[in-house]
């Protein structure tokens, strides 16, 4: 080949490269700019004003405004519960989930354990559940439901804006009307909530809710009232003698039981306690204590330490429509009789089944409402002027006033167990802050000493200051340094007066055995106790 062929042919072996090259960068080209193209097509949307996030500006509003007031006020309850107390208190084994009732308590909870964990002896499981409540006194006092607290064997309260965790005592419960007492010792003044008169209260006013549905603390929902005075006889459930329920239609569920029912001004109206749901949540229709009762069974627990309510023994008639039972004797108000319990104290004053109280100490009584809370009312071992009519005839009849948990001592209807009120731990308060480790709770009047003072010991704590002593349960304390004690406040004032390496002295009437009687000089039989000294150091905290 010449040398001009060769040169030929290298001109177009370069030119068919440079072409090709030129047909692969077109090529990319084109797509890269496709691509960049409908990219750009989405992003750029030149017609368009951006969006400018104004400045922060507090609206407000009232319930804004409540729900500020009222925040470091209402706080979140966490229990500790044995499975088995749980499945007792809600009637079935396992969560709210399954309570066939048409009320249910607002009482979430879950196990806590290990499901699989091995086979072989284990630990009582227990329950967590959660309540709210909200504080009354600035020393760490709130109310609460009974129902949350019950059989807790851990009490932690939470405050807003307070990461700590305070652990919690019962100072008092009240079964009868669902409501109880407890204690945190936070070391520094809390604030308490304003209360309001819940016979204020109408049907149409604004209510606020707030409490810790679900274990959701701080939840604020609002809503009106939607009725009052929803007794017993009116609600189909749990609902008890003195549970007479401020209705509304503000959103509580599991968890809101203990929280506040407030006014628009940020008062407490009421304590939310249970609601009527067919789906387990919240339906539209809650029910929340009176904060009038609230403050009678608060004052009771903080003076005494137990709720007292007078009793007549009697049972009122449980007619559907009572008021037209009433018109049918030519009557307008009243309350009708259906049993007398023999050798209680109305049997005694001659009071008999049929009979209609009409009033008592000359105050009317409207209907068997407001007959159960009138006698709760009167002082117990006084006599009262009920006026009745038998027949047609106007009578009056003198009754004496007993202690209706007294009267009514074994029946769960009205203490909530088997065992007597004075034996439940959970209506006294313990007083182990006080470095003498026990638990008391009121006299009886068959528990009266000579005295007629005393506070029987319900149970001494292991190696505590009162184990020390030598006090022992059931043992009655007449007086400590020779000071008379009648309540709780009696221990507290004498134990302000005492400082560490003090000596205390606790006269003491000690049960004897069954059957055993201890004699005085020349052989006359005594009582069936026997008074001791019990003597120590107040030692350091």
């Amino acid at each position: 080949m010449s040398f001009i062929d060769r040169l030929h042919r290298q001109k177009v072996t370069s030119a068919l490269l440079v072409l090709g090259t030129l047909s692969v960068g077109i090529l990319i080209g084109t797509v890269w700019n496709a691509q960049w193209g409908h990219a750009s097509a989405q992003s750029a949307a030149t017609d368009a004003t951006p969006l400018t996030v104004p400045p922060v500006v507090n609206i407000g509003n009232e319930f804004s405004a409540l729900a500020r007031k009222v925040e470091d006020s209402v706080v979140a309850i966490r229990v500790e519960i044995q499975a088995d107390e749980r499945e007792a208190l809600v009637g079935r084994g396992g969560g709210q989930d399954q309570i066939p009732e048409l009320f249910k308590r607002l009482i979430p909870g879950q196990p806590d354990g290990d499901d699989n964990a091995p086979e072989g002896p284990a630990a009582p499981r227990t329950h967590i559940a959660s309540g709210t409540g909200f504080i009354v006194d600035k020393n760490g006092y709130i109310i609460t439901n009974f129902h949350v607290v019950e059989g807790a064997l851990k009490i932690t309260v939470t405050l807003q804006n307070d990461s700590r965790e305070y652990r919690a005592r019962v100072i008092g419960s009240d079964f009868e009307s669902d409501l109880a007492v407890i204690k945190i010792d936070a070391h520094r003044p809390l604030k308490p909530m304003l209360i309001a008169n819940s016979d204020s209260v109408q049907v149409g006013d604004w209510a606020v809710a707030i409490g810790s549905p679900f274990g959701l603390k701080s939840s604020v929902t609002a809503g009106i009232v939607s009725a009052i005075g929803r007794g017993p006889d009116q609600l189909i459930g749990e609902a008890r003698p003195f549970q007479s329920f401020i209705q509304t239609d503000a959103a509580i569920n599991p968890g809101n039981s203990g929280g506040p029912l407030l006014n628009i001004k940020g008062e407490v109206i009421g304590i939310n306690t249970m609601i009527e749901t067919r789906s387990g949540g919240s339906d539209g229709i809650g029910f929340a204590v009176p904060i009038n009762m609230g403050a009678r069974v608060y004052n009771d627990i903080i003076r005494e330490g137990r709720v007292t309510r007078g009793s007549i023994g009697v049972t009122l008639s449980s007619a559907e429509r009572p008021e037209i039972v009433l018109k049918a004797f030519g009557l307008d108000h009243g309350a009708l009789i259906e049993d007398v319990r023999d050798s209680g104290p109305a049997a005694e004053a001659g009071m008999k089944s049929g009979d209609i109280v009409l009033a008592i100490n000359s105050k009317p009584v409207k209907d068997n409402q407001a007959l159960i809370g009138l006698v709760a009312d009167l002082p117990i071992g006084k006599s009262a002027t009920f006026r009745v009519d038998r027949s047609g005839e106007l009578k009056d009849f003198s009754v004496n006033i007993l202690s209706r948990n007294e009267f009514y001592k074994d029946d769960p209807r009205v203490v909530g167990s088997s065992k007597s009120p004075e034996l439940k731990e959970s209506a006294a308060q313990d007083i182990s802050e006080f470095n003498f480790g026990f638990k008391p709770r009121a006299l009886t009047g068959s528990e009266k000493s000579a005295s007629g003072h005393g506070m029987a010991v319900i149970s001494v704590e292991d190696e505590s200051f009162a184990a020390d002593l030598g006090l022992e349960a059931n043992d009655i304390i007449e007086s400590i340094n020779r000071r008379p004690i009648d309540s709780l406040e009696d221990i507290r004032k004498i134990k302000g007066t005492l400082q560490p390496g003090d000596a205390i002295a606790f006269h003491v009437y000690r049960p004897l055995p069954q059957g055993a009687r201890a004699r005085t000089k020349g052989g006359r039989a005594a009582a069936s106790s026997v008074s001791v000294y019990l003597a120590g150091t107040l030692p350091e905290r």
